[in-house]
């Protein structure tokens, strides 16, 4: 089953609490870390994911938008983050194995990012250390952006080379995903779903979760 991992950047940040409890039906809680520099964009850190982790039992799903990751993988698992993933291009290839190694010995799922511009083929070097592939479908740093379709064959790249390599793996979708768009991500292979407008801007957010769910 497709799992959807809604994105608390578009929560009301003044009702956190309240708000990741209307996600309850999800798989995932997805949050967004920027730092300001590897993306032009400053959001939460270290003891913001720390306040929400006792107000869910739903995995946290860290996405670190941040310079070098390795400096504070391990303080993000400590505060509570169940999958960290790091962006490829945020550091040496060095530092990314490195970083994967930290979150694993805290006990952690750990995955890797690409941003549009990268080719797929920047997975490989990790694709054996990862439970988790992050392709984002807009240029990372904002929520509301409108879903890159010409994204889908990297989608559809990364999909073939986890059945071959690491069946277990999941992949996992981020940027514009929504009603229109969702069974596009599917069908290129997609596993898992970041949505945040389209979930926290509906109606009825566990019906939206449930649609979703294709």
């Amino acid at each position: 089953m497709i799992k959807i991992a809604p994105s608390i950047l578009s929560a009301d940040f003044a009702n956190l609490q309240r708000d990741i409890e209307k996600i309850s039906a999800a798989d995932y809680v997805h949050v967004d870390v920027m730092d300001g520099i590897f993306v032009p964009n400053i959001t939460i850190g270290i003891p913001v994911v720390q306040s929400i982790r006792p107000t869910t039992d739903l995995p946290l799903d860290v996405h670190l938008m941040i310079d070098r990751p390795v400096r504070y993988v391990e303080q993000f698992c400590d505060a509570g983050a169940d999958i960290v993933t790091c962006h490829v291009e945020a550091d040496s290839e060095e530092n990314i194995h490195e970083a994967l190694r930290l979150i694993h010995a805290k006990g952690k799922k750990a995955g890797v990012v690409v941003k549009p511009k990268t080719p797929a083929e920047a997975v490989l070097p990790f694709i054996h250390e990862v439970e988790l592939i992050l392709v984002m479908t807009v240029e990372p740093g904002f929520g509301g952006q409108s879903f890159m379709a010409d994204m889908m064959p990297k989608v559809s790249a990364i999909r073939g080379y986890i059945n071959e390599m690491n069946p277990a793996c999941e992949l996992e979708v981020d940027g514009g995903v929504g009603p229109k768009t969702y069974r596009t991500c599917i069908e290129a292979g997609a596993d898992v779903l970041v949505a945040g407008s389209a979930v926290y801007g509906a109606a009825d957010i566990p019906a939206r979760i449930a649609e979703l769910r294709g």
